[in-house]
């Protein structure tokens, strides 16, 4: 088979004993599991190793592949610069796999390249394969906000191209699980984090990629997950392909979930092609949600697509919008998001209208055009995107940060003219250091100026 199999594996630095200097002994099951997988792996003789990184340059709109003959990277960064690797590139390879995607309308390429350098999420599963003899040139892929199918759709480019150019390949999916296990962990707890780690080991360990492809957005958000998007693509690279699912050791040792699988190819197999369930569940989802959606919601939808279809406002209101809208005014936040992630989030935290419904038919359509983080929303994203609405209490001011809380309050920050808000309950966003430092970054305000606090409630619409 061109594609000889898969191996997910962590990439926590402290697992080379050059960095770990003893604690690596903490998480010793691990590192045996990434030994026995890489011995397994230099059993299959691969050619190349294509190999998916959280920590290659990641971009919302674009898969960048590293461009170039090859790299170097060290782990200077976490105290070890001896630890040294070199890759070479099997440019041949990367090229029919950019060509392949561009065929699919996937955006993918070599551009936008800001450090060469071999990331720890590269070294770290290449220092265990290197030690295992495996020494072939690798294809070095990131990742993007692109949904679960694109990611699935450049694996399956992957495969195509592995087996045009005749190669034996390996793919190599780096990623750790929730960084949210343990209080004491260094990012803290989240009920999710358990959660998530739970739902992708089983898929590991029974081969049911489709899990990897349908979680939930919001819980693998606040589970700060890391490596979803790796196994994806690897599930694609996977297609209709038979294998034999090795869930070889997972650990939450230090409150992040570290997991090593293996998957050599047995076969062919029809049955394990996962797009059209994938594609075929998010409709569903996108369906249930819209049927849920309340007139504040749908207020904004409506805006929305009236102005990205025509170019024009909204001038009239619907008939029989509740009262509440109507006969009362409020600042307002419209927020837009498309595979999980953001796509525009633009409000205002005082009236600036007649009511409550102007306020969302402005912000709305501010919302898909003038957020300077984001290109304006294009007709063909209308059907995939999903709305919130947040009705905003006046703010009020407080004397200290012990009177917030991240999951109540949004935050108001303000030191001159300049002023940051963050609105509450955000997936990610778990303390209020978290809050407030996201509040200053907003307003280009410093710690140390002595800038102002006000909090405010939110009603949110789904």
């Amino acid at each position: 088979m061109p594609i000889l199999g898969a191996v997910i594996t962590p990439h926590p630095p402290v697992l080379l004993p050059e960095v770990g200097r003893g604690r690596e002994q903490e998480i010793r099951v691990i590192g045996q599991a990434m030994c026995t997988a890489a011995e397994q792996v230099a059993k299959w003789k691969p050619d190349v190793l294509v190999v998916a990184s959280p920590h290659t340059i990641l971009y919302g709109d674009y898969f960048h592949i590293a461009p170039g003959s090859g790299a170097t990277g060290d782990m200077s960064a976490f105290g070890a610069p001896q630890v040294r690797l070199e890759a070479e590139y099997d440019a041949p390879l990367r090229e029919e796999i950019i060509r392949l995607a561009q065929a699919a309308d996937l955006e993918a390429g070599t551009l936008g390249q800001r450090d060469p350098a071999l990331d720890h999420g590269i070294l770290i599963p290449l220092y265990f394969l290197r030690k295992a003899g495996i020494t072939c040139p690798i294809v070095r892929m990131g990742l993007s906000g692109f949904s679960p199918q694109d990611h699935y759709r450049l694996g399956q480019c992957v495969a195509k191209a592995v087996e045009r150019l005749g190669r034996r390949a390996v793919f190599v999916a780096s990623g750790d699980l929730s960084h949210k296990l343990k209080a004491d962990g260094p990012y803290g707890f989240a009920p999710e984090g358990p959660t998530f780690d739970k739902a992708v080991t089983q898929a590991m360990s029974s081969g049911d990629f489709m899990q990897f492809l349908t979680m939930d957005p919001s819980l693998c958000q606040r589970a700060a997950e890391c490596g979803l998007r790796s196994f994806q693509m690897m599930a694609g690279a996977l297609d209709s392909l038979a294998v034999n699912p090795q869930l070889l050791s997972y650990e939450g040792t230090f409150g992040v979930g570290y997991a090593v699988a293996l998957f050599p190819v047995t076969g062919k197999d029809a049955s394990r092609c996962y797009f059209n369930g994938c594609e075929a569940a998010q409709r569903t989802r996108l369906e249930e949600r819209l049927s849920k959606e309340d007139p504040w919601v749908q207020l904004a939808r409506l805006s929305l697509e009236t102005y990205v279809r025509t170019g024009h406002r909204l001038d009239r209101l619907p008939a029989d919008l509740p009262q509440e809208l109507t006969s009362q005014t409020a600042g307002t936040f419209v927020s837009l998001h498309m595979n999980g992630n953001l796509r525009g989030c633009i409000g205002t935290f005082t009236p600036t209208q007649p009511n409550v419904a102007r306020e969302i038919i402005q912000n709305a359509v501010s919302a898909c055009s003038r957020d300077p983080r984001f290109s304006p929303v294009r007709i063909s994203e209308l059907d995939k995107l999903e709305y919130s609405v947040d009705v905003l209490s006046p703010p009020e001011p407080v004397d200290s940060p012990a009177q917030l809380d991240p999951r109540q309050y949004g935050v108001i920050v303000s030191y001159g003219h300049r002023r940051g808000l963050l609105l509450p309950d955000l997936d990610g966003v778990d303390t209020v250091e978290q809050q407030l430092e996201i509040a200053r970054q907003k307003g280009g305000i410093r710690a140390k100026d002595p800038y102002q606090i006000q909090r405010f409630r939110v009603v949110r619409h789904l």
